[in-house]
């Protein structure tokens, strides 16, 4: 960017828009935080799943879906609109764009809120919205990508603060993350498959899943803590070699980490071993980025006794250095064996949300407010209160899901002597953690409490004042139409070529046959010290060309989505010949008659995913628990894939055919009749409802597009076949005394159920070895039934 500086002019920001969503992010917080303790309660109590809209299932996605995008979204984009127009020195690139932005966000929260409960969903978890609501969010995201990069084109202020950096971040892959997963196609107006399935749907998900974690909850508020620390410590952010180090080693490392989701399953074995080893490097850039927020304390502790905001900030910092030491340590494949299905995955996200996302909400509130307002914060003593409460209740709520999620892995993981049968079933696991669970509701419920008391803060802040626009003097920046700084200059320099080389040299270390991956790492290390070398002779004209690109966003944006969109690649390419029928060596999933598939988006449709997984871990007591672990082919053609991701009920992969059609009707109308203590919601509201025959036909059509292979069938042939086999679940239930309708939702949902784990053709497989010898790939006719099967669960 050419500049020549002007006379100093006033310009009013639009500080209309931050109230606007700090307001929005406050009122969201209450409804999901009022959610949280509410489904926690329901798997304590389960009277509390008040009705069918009103279950733990159809609640959770509202629960997590509202904490994310409506309180942590609206929060994210009140600071980013407040400290971009100061580091801009301009007012946002247009009002109406800004308009458009808030309240199309807003609507999108409102239709989330509506169709969740009616059971309207993808049943991917953090990607439960139907399609045209994902429609509506990336059109909502391209209006607020589109009005920040005006700003940054029209700003008065030459290079691109820290903050600026995050935020470009986050614009730029959280589009990647949500197009690419959210990729879909229609049956109807509220129901699509994805266009991915199995194995790499589970990837992909995941890749998703764990990257909104690092990109929307993440780093834009990294970027305010980058903006907002230095300004309530009034010191400078401690190290700016450190911020750059933070920055570029963070979003090149964070997009490789999902697959230690699906570490021990089904997912190859390399992918599983990239995903943990991205994720032990991201310690390093993570607690880089904590020190340095901590670190830009120094000479402020005496604020840190008496300023709330301080201490809402350090203590939010601080728990993003926790949950970011754990998050690794989790994605340690013995440890992950431990903690995955397990409360300990809760109470590490929950230590993120509440203690990182939560703390530092509240601490950009107290200071907004009187600022946005022109006048004092109401009360210290109240802000203090919240602040005590709060942390007492994250502490509580962590401390309980890491007891109750390592009692529960090691009780699931115990084995009797012989080494053949597991010692506990699914129901005494969850009779022991019932107590911690009851912690769980108490912990949250006291971080609630505080919430309401800020918001009473708040509120009163806002009556003493009125709201303002702050109007500066700025020097207007005389500027060329285009950046100076071309793609030439940005990526055909030294240092960079030679470490894009040894990057492309590693991939190849990583998927090259034997000899020839050796060379190419060799090779790689070569091009490293190439790179260091040149960075080293050319330090001073290498910081001057990081100058120059912090004077042209544009480069530097392309720089940023280089940097992430090579672990994607990497990641997801290669799994679209491995989850191909071609490619599948022992086993292939059978295809669901058009009765089970009906049955089956009911199973998504009522959140049961939520619960149950649909995954056996190369993990002996998981086999002798569950049966065979699962394959690659079984889940080829399921779309969406339900490995789960939390075990609340046994795992259903081998569930077909264990019990008879009557026990899975009277499990499904009470569960207490069929397993005593369980805490499962009722699903009698299914046997009163017909499933839907007439999306059949467009569904299958669908999944034939998507490459199922379905024998041509027309509507009829395919309704009739829904029919029939309906009519001969109804008639095997008479037997028992059960009258139920052929066409309802609850024979659907027993069809499907009773189709899990059927396959093709199993080839020759392994076999348990010894005690002791061997892998732990055991066949389930080895294992007794008495051993495998969990009779006392759900």
């Amino acid at each position: 960017m050419t500049s020549t500086a002007a006379s100093k002019v006033p310009i009013e920001f639009n500080d209309k828009v931050v109230r606007q969503f700090m307001l929005a992010s406050i009122i969201f917080g209450v409804v999901a935080m009022l959610a949280g303790v509410f489904i926690a309660s329901q798997l304590n109590f389960h009277q509390l799943n008040l009705a069918e809209w009103l279950t733990f299932g159809r609640l959770r996605p509202l629960h997590t879906n509202a904490a994310i995008f409506a309180f942590v979204g609206n929060m994210m984009f009140a600071g980013i609109y407040y400290s971009t127009q100061r580091l801009c020195k301009c007012r946002m690139g247009n009002d109406t764009l800004s308009a458009i932005h808030f309240w199309g966000w807003q609507l999108i929260i409102v239709a989330a809120a509506i169709t969740l409960p009616l059971g309207l969903s993808r049943g991917k978890e953090y990607a439960e919205l139907i399609w045209p609501i994902n429609v509506a969010v990336a059109v909502i995201w391209v209006v607020f990508a589109i009005n920040f990069f005006l700003t940054l084109h029209k700003r008065n202020e030459p290079s691109l603060y820290v903050a600026l950096w995050f935020y470009i971040a986050t614009i730029v892959t959280v589009a990647m993350l949500y197009i690419v997963n959210h990729l879909s196609i229609p049956t109807s107006w509220t129901h699509s498959y994805g266009v991915f399935a199995g194995v790499q749907d589970a990837l992909v998900q995941w890749w998703y899943g764990h990257n909104a974690v690092a990109f929307f909850l993440t780093t834009p508020i990294l970027g305010i803590m980058y903006y907002f620390l230095p300004k309530a410590a009034e010191r400078p952010v401690y190290s700016y070699r450190l911020s750059i180090v933070h920055f570029w080693s963070l979003v090149f490392l964070y997009i490789w980490a999902g697959p230690h989701h699906l570490l021990n399953t089904a997912l190859p074995k390399w992918l599983q071993m990239l995903g943990m080893f991205f994720s032990l490097m991201l310690w390093a850039p993570s607690w880089g980025g904590m020190l340095n927020g901590l670190l830009t304390l120094r000479g402020a502790w005496d604020k840190l006794r008496t300023d709330p905001v301080i201490k809402f900030f350090i203590a939010g910092v601080t728990f993003y250095g926790m949950s970011t030491f754990e998050g690794p340590l989790l994605s340690i494949r013995v440890v992950n064996s431990l903690s995955h299905y397990s409360d300990w995955t809760i109470g590490h996200v929950h230590a993120g949300a509440l203690g990182w996302n939560g703390f530092m909400a509240a601490g950009l509130f107290y200071w907004l407010a009187p600022r946005l307002w022109n006048t004092r914060l109401y009360s210290n003593s109240m802000a203090n209160f919240h602040f005590w409460i709060g942390t007492f209740g994250i502490l509580l709520y962590v401390v309980a899901m890491w007891i109750s999620g390592i009692m529960q892995g090691l009780m699931l993981n115990q084995v009797t002597a012989d080494g053949l049968a597991v010692k506990n079933t699914f129901l005494d696991t969850l009779q022991a953690i019932r107590p911690l669970m009851g912690l769980r509701v108490i912990g949250g419920g006291m971080f609630l409490l505080g919430w309401i008391v800020m918001c009473i803060n708040l509120w009163k802040t806002i009556r003493s004042g009125k709201p303002v626009n702050e109007v500066r003097e700025v020097a207007v920046l005389q500027r060329g139409n285009t950046d100076t700084m071309g793609m030439k200059e940005t990526f055909f320099n030294d240092p960079t070529a030679c470490t894009f080389g040894a990057l492309l040299l590693i991939f190849g270390w990583i998927f090259l046959p034997p000899g020839a991956d050796v060379a190419s790492l060799i090779c790689a290390i070569v091009f490293g010290y190439m790179a260091v070398r040149r960075f080293q002779k050319t330090s001073h004209s290498w910081a001057n060309w990081y100058e120059s690109l912090l004077h042209n966003y544009l480069p530097f944006t392309v720089l940023t989505f280089v940097a992430v969109v090579i672990g994607g690649l990497i990641q997801i390419i290669p799994t679209v010949t491995v989850n191909s029928a071609k490619n599948v060596e022992d086993r292939l999933q059978k295809l669901y008659e058009p009765l089970e598939l009906a049955g089956r988006d009911i199973y998504v449709s009522e959140g049961c995913y939520n619960c149950h997984s649909q995954m056996i871990r190369t993990l002996v007591p998981d086999v002798m628990r569950y049966g065979d672990y699962s394959r690659l082919g079984e889940s080829i053609y399921d779309h969406p894939f339900q490995w789960g991701s939390k075990r609340t009920g046994p795992d259903l992969a081998r569930e077909g055919g264990q019990r008879p059609d009557s026990w899975h009707y009277e499990h499904l109308m009470d569960p207490r009749s069929m397993s005593p203590q369980s805490n499962m919601p009722p699903y009698a509201h299914l046997s009163g409802k017909a499933f839907d025959q007439k999306a059949l036909p467009s569904k299958i059509a669908v999944l034939r597009r998507l490459g199922v292979p379905y024998p041509p069938m027309d509507a009829t042939e395919i309704k009739m076949k829904a029919l029939e086999q309906g009519v001969k679940i109804a008639t095997e239930l008479k037997k028992s005394n059960i009258v139920v309708r052929p066409d309802s939702e609850m024979v659907a949902v027993i069809a499907y159920l009773q189709k899990l784990g059927q396959f093709e053709q199993p080839a020759v497989e392994e076999t348990l070895t010894k005690k002791g010898q061997g892998v732990p790939f055991p066949l389930s006719p080895i294992i007794p039934d008495k051993g495998r099967r969990d009779n006392g669960a759900e």
